[in-house]
């Protein structure tokens, strides 16, 4: 997509520094190509919105902008401010409290969010102005939800014309302008001096790369971790019956019809009966695990007799011969010898030690009894 086919979308986390806001847009109307903004947003409190009000608009500070840059600029309407509520529906005049704080952090990323599913749409966010955790804020969403084309910024002026309340873009006519020093005393200074510098910021997009599903920032960076932390350390375990293989990352292994029919079993017990469905991660989760004499019993043999026939390129006699075999089920020493095979044969071809643990059947000591698994986060699990 060319940068002429995207709507350019500025938004902004501000404060009571409302300077930001036109010295960014000004700092892109002279970036070469230069970058005109499609519509303005405005993430802030209401005593943000008061200032953003007062000086830029009623104190026509963006139509002078305007004029100086000779591009119209998009018209400011009530949806352009994105305004933080407490519980009650009030909207927020500062940020200070932890509560404020996650409200704030909530609001941030859903907007984000929100505005990232328009593919026309190129964000560029600034990080300028407000309080530090809307920065911070601003930063995370982009990350969690930024596309490879969307952009994030920071805005840096002159020590000396930053946050100067007389100072909001530099105007192509040399102005002198007051600056009241620390120590009280009046400084003159000469716009010509003034420096806008905007820098963009690199970031790690994990769109795509994680699957997210909360709605509140907290929420969004638990869940974010653990999709990270099972991604880099579990590869997907692929399952294919009728060629009789184990896919687990890049690593094939082929596997005979029975042991392979036993392992799916241990697979299925992780993607179809867990005691736990809403739950969406394993991590060091066993409650799936099962006693030995629990292990395909005759209805679990019964339940699996599709598997099994898959195995035997669907084949039905395979699954009567299977059921007529083991009457009463799968007799426990005759599967403690099938698990040991499946380990060994895993563990010939997967030579990680650190992934080992993950894909082969595992025993563990619970309930006064030995009890069989496999670790693998459910989410990891494919079976066709």
């Amino acid at each position: 997509m060319q940068s002429d086919d995207f709507k350019e979308i500025l938004i902004f986390v501000t404060g009571a520094t409302p300077q930001i806001i036109t010295e960014t847009i000004y700092a892109f109307a002279v970036k070469s190509p230069p970058i005109i903004p499609y519509k303005l947003y405005f993430i802030t409190t209401s005593k943000g919105k008061e200032l953003i009000t007062n000086n830029l608009i009623k104190g026509n500070i963006l139509q002078n902008l305007s004029e100086e840059l000779n591009h119209t600029l998009p018209k400011i309407e009530d949806d352009s401010f994105i305004i933080a509520k407490d519980q009650n529906g009030n909207e927020i005049d500062d940020i200070r409290s932890e509560m404020e704080n996650r409200i704030v952090g909530d609001l941030i990323t859903s907007f984000i969010k929100a505005q990232a599913t328009d593919f026309s749409a190129r964000l560029h966010c600034s990080l300028a102005g407000g309080r530090k955790t809307m920065s911070f804020y601003m930063g995370a969403a982009l990350q969690l939800f930024g596309r490879p084309w969307d952009k994030l910024y920071h805005v840096l002026v002159t020590p000396e014309f930053e946050s100067n309340p007389r100072f909001y873009f530099k105007p192509s006519k040399d102005t002198v302008i007051e600056c009241r020093m620390p120590d009280g005393s009046i400084k003159k200074l000469n716009t010509k001096d003034a420096e806008i510098n905007l820098v963009e910021l690199p970031f790690i997009r994990l769109r795509h790369k994680v699957t997210l599903h909360k709605k509140g920032f907290n929420e969004l960076v638990e869940e974010g971790q653990r999709e990270i932390d099972t991604a880099t350390m579990q590869p997907p375990l692929k399952i294919n019956l009728a060629e009789r293989t184990i896919t687990i990352g890049d690593i094939s292994i082929d596997m005979v019809p029975m042991e392979l029919f036993i392992y799916t079993f241990f697979l299925r017990q992780k993607t179809n009966k867990c005691k736990h469905s809403n739950t969406q991660y394993c991590l060091d989760c066993t409650d799936c695990f099962e006693n030995i004499h629990d292990i395909l019993t005759r209805h679990a043999l019964e339940e699996l007799a599709p598997d099994y026939e898959k195995i035997y390129r669907g084949q039905p006699f395979k699954s009567r011969e299977l059921l007529d075999k083991w009457k009463e089920g799968i007799k426990p020493e005759a599967l403690r010898q099938k698990i040991s095979k499946i380990k060994n044969t895993i563990k010939e071809n997967l030579t990680d030690e650190i992934l080992l643990p993950y894909y082969t059947i595992t025993t563990i000591r619970k309930y006064s009894s030995s009890r069989y698994g496999v670790k693998a986060e459910k989410g990891k699990i494919i079976i066709e």
